[in-house]
């Protein structure tokens, strides 16, 4: 229970259906200090017992504050700091959600992790799940679900996949629940409403260097590589021309330190791609068939586009877009799709 309307809804809904439910919220990160911005997890904490305690259920305060800089914000700022743009949610789900805390949960003598994902689990004939998109695609969180194994789905529910966002609210509503009118939170991973760039700098040391165009032309400086993403348009620190055409990031180049630039055009050298690799392939059960044809999201709240499958070795896979696509960035997660059914996800390596 994280303290949002999502879990609290949750948790009512499970304990309506009869199961033994216990609330806990996962203390994953404290900003004490408050460098970061707002990252209110005391009142997050108070409203998720607030929650357990009008619905009778226990509640408990389950500390992985240790495995959580371990296994999700080391993996931030590796990859931030090789050049990639990585992501903590995808990653906190596997680690920590289903991974860390899962484990405790069962030497708790519990057989279940249940979140407030929007998204729903199927069932096969052999037994085995699928994760499918939640029924409000406006609010479908499957994305982030794309590296979860098989083992673990077998132990996840998502007891509001099958509702809309405004049926969760009511539901909340008619129960008193406190966290009925509170706002969706955002930023990072159970850590708050942070900026990711105030949370790097704290992190990562500036280091600035020339911002050029595919030219080579100088057109600026910028604070550091690890501070802007392929696709970027705002904050690049460069003025438009006299045209208003917005200049967007289109490659960063570690070994000079240089971040460059180019119009927002779909014939701008390096912004669009029709192929790329992706690795740290994952399935949700089995393996994609290799030349197969699926559809994939290459960010969330993207539309799922067409692709050509093709493995290569064990955890890597070549794509081919039907369609060239904008700023496919290493780091980023890819999930892979046969219509709303997860098959799985890897991350985007290199871009052709």
């Amino acid at each position: 229970m994280s303290g949002g309307v999502d879990s609290s809804v949750a948790a009512l809904l499970l304990q309506q259906r009869g199961a033994f439910v216990q609330g806990a919220y996962m203390k994953n990160w404290i900003n004490e200090e408050g460098v970061f911005g707002d990252c209110p997890w005391q009142q997050d904490i108070e409203d998720a017992r607030a929650v357990a305690e009008s619905l009778a259920v226990p509640f408990r305060i389950v500390n992985l504050m240790d495995a959580y800089r371990s296994k999700v914000v080391q993996y931030l700022l590796q990859g931030y700091e090789a050049g990639m743009t990585p992501n903590p949610d995808v990653t906190c789900n596997r680690e920590i959600k289903f991974g860390v805390f899962l484990e405790y949960a069962r030497e708790q003598g519990f057989n279940a992790v249940a979140t407030g994902h929007y998204a729903r689990r199927r069932q096969r004939g052999d037994g085995t799940w699928d994760i499918l998109e939640g029924v409000d695609k406006s609010k479908d969180q499957s994305y982030f679900l794309a590296l979860l194994r098989q083992e673990q789905i077998v132990a996840a529910r998502f007891p509001v996949g099958d509702l809309q966002k405004s049926e969760v609210r009511q539901l909340a509503s008619e129960h008193s629940l406190v966290t009925a009118t509170k706002k969706d939170s955002q930023g990072i991973c159970f850590i708050g409403n942070v900026r990711m760039t105030d949370f790097l700098r704290a992190f990562v040391p500036d280091k600035p260097g020339p911002i050029k165009n595919l030219n080579g032309a100088l057109l600026g400086s910028h604070r550091g590589l690890h501070l802007y993403t392929l696709g970027q348009r705002r904050g690049v620190g460069v003025p438009s021309n006299t045209l208003s055409e917005a200049y967007v990031v289109v490659e960063k180049r570690l070994a000079t330190n240089e971040l460059i630039v180019a119009f927002d055009r779909p014939d701008s050298r390096g912004l669009y791609a029709s192929r790329c690799r992706i690795g740290a392939l994952s399935f949700t059960n089995e393996k994609v068939p290799s030349f197969s044809t699926i559809q994939v999201k290459p960010r969330y709240r993207a539309r799922a586009v067409s692709v050509r499958f093709e493995a290569i070795g064990e955890d890597s896979a070549i794509l081919e877009f039907t369609d060239p696509q904008r700023a496919l960035t290493p780091g980023q997660i890819c999930a892979l799709y046969d219509g709303e059914t997860l098959l799985g996800g890897g991350v985007f390596e290199e871009i052709f």
